[in-house]
C-alpha cells in the first residue's frame, strides 16, 4: 500500500499525519510506503514546523528528517490512497487529476472518522501549540483507522 497525506505547505498537518501513520503500519507489521506533499511549494526542501517536530516527538514520533515537497502529477499514479487534510486541498487535488481513476484514489483524511461530514483538519500555522496538539488528537485517530481499514 502506497499512502500520501496532503496539506498546503507540507510543514505542519501531512507531517505529522506521515509521522502517526507510518508508526501505526510499522507497529502492525505493514510495509506500506507512506510519504507526505504540499499543493504549493512554499517550504519545498524545508523541515517540518518545529511545533509540528515538538508534538510528534512528545508522542514519541520522530518527523525531523522529514522534508517539505510539492505534490507531482505522478503522484496520482503512484500511489493508492491520497490524503488531502481539509476540503481546499481536496478540490486542488481534484483539479489536478487527469482521470477518474486519480480522482478516486482522493479521500479527505477525516472521512475515515467521519464519512461524508466534510471535517477538515485546520490548519494550525498561524496558531500555538495547543492547536498543533488538537491537530495530532484528530491525525491520531484518523490514522489508527487508516491502518484497520487498510491492513
Amino acid at each position: 500500500m502506497r499512502v500520501l497525506v496532503v496539506c498546503l505547505g507540507n510543514i505542519c498537518r501531512s507531517p505529522l499525519a506521515e509521522g502517526i501513520l507510518r508508526t501505526k503500519a510499522e507497529e502492525q507489521g505493514l510495509l506500506w510506503e507512506i510519504d507526505s506533499a504540499g499543493t504549493g511549494s512554499w517550504h519545498e526542501g524545508n523541515a517540518p514546523d518545529e511545533r509540528s517536530i515538538a508534538v510528534a516527538k512528545k508522542n514519541g514520533i520522530d518527523i525531523s528528517a522529514q522534508k517539505a515537497r510539492k505534490i507531482k502529477k505522478s503522484d496520482f499514479d503512484y500511489y493508492d490512497l491520497i490524503l488531502p487534510m481539509d476540503t481546499s486541498n481536496r478540490d486542488d487535488l481534484y483539479e489536478m487529476t487527469s482521470t477518474m481513476e486519480q480522482r478516486n484514489k482522493i479521500r479527505l483524511i477525516m472521512d475515515v472518522v467521519y464519512p461524508n461530514k466534510n471535517i477538515s483538519v485546520p490548519d494550525p500555522y498561524h496558531g500555538t501549540e495547543k492547536d498543533y496538539v488538537s491537530v495530532f488528537e484528530m491525525l491520531d485517530p484518523a490514522c489508527e483507522k487508516i491502518v484497520s481499514l487498510y491492513k
